[in-house]
């Protein structure tokens, strides 16, 4: 089983499902056979899932505690890649997106940034492609 963070393109609005696997999720998806709780809309998308950290201390936690770090760790190195690989437009993220996918600007390196969920949105509808992960801040464990 597979639990999926799923985002409605029509309302904006974010919510979790189970799948079987993640073909069946696509299969579901191309029939139009997922929908939206609140508005019944077929236009879902998949969302990046954030990790699911536990914070209790027991004992028994130690395998949840090990593998937090580890998730930890490895979103410090997507953001350290990201950083380095990309250039930071701050909140002028859609502009800017806009820009590139129409080709009135062209830039050697990828961009990211700021963006409201409805920028996110007006973007997808565009078709242009976007991603959100996870941001932790450099001074977490």
């Amino acid at each position: 089983m597979i639990k999926y963070k799923l985002f409605c393109n029509n309302c904006v609005k974010n919510f979790d499902s189970w799948f079987g696997n993640s073909k069946e999720f696509e299969k579901l998806k191309k029939n139009k056979l997922l929908s939206c709780p609140n508005c019944n809309s077929t236009k879902i998308e998949k969302s990046l899932m954030s990790p699911s950290i536990i914070n209790n201390k027991s004992k028994n936690n130690n395998l949840n505690s090990k593998k937090s770090l580890e998730v930890r760790k490895k979103l410090k190195q997507y953001k350290k890649f990201i950083k380095n690989n990309f250039d930071y437009v701050g909140e002028n993220f859609s502009y800017e997106a806009r820009s590139v996918h129409y080709n009135e600007k062209k830039r050697s390196k990828g961009i990211y940034g700021k963006a409201s969920v409805n920028e996110i949105k007006e973007l997808s509808e565009e078709g242009i492609e976007t991603e959100t992960i996870p941001w932790i801040s450099d001074n977490e464990n």
